[in-house]
């Protein structure tokens, strides 16, 4: 019977085994698409990346000021405190 121990080193020999087989294909697969691309004349941006790029927004410009306190509010989401009650038209940025 196998002890731990040895089942432990194999496991980490075949561990370090499948690394270097892994490397060894993705290195074949990265020539295959070098080829492959120079024969077609392909680049990068041929290919239609899919990655999603991150857009930066532009802040939203204040619509409504208290004039009393200097508060501001975009017009977006829950209306501050200082506008209960009150006609937000009386407090439009102009």
């Amino acid at each position: 019977m196998t002890s731990y121990a040895d089942l432990k080193a194999q496991i980490a020999a075949l561990e370090k085994q499948a690394a270097q087989v892994r490397d060894t294909e993705i290195a074949a697969a990265k020539q295959q698409i070098r080829e492959i691309m120079q024969t077609y004349g392909l680049t990068v941006a041929d290919l239609g990346s899919t990655a999603k790029v991150a857009q930066v927004r532009k802040p939203v410009p204040a619509k409504y000021r208290d004039t009393a306190t200097g508060e501001e509010w975009t017009g977006r989401g829950r209306a501050p405190k200082w506008l209960d009650g009150k006609n937000k038209d009386d407090y439009l940025i102009k």
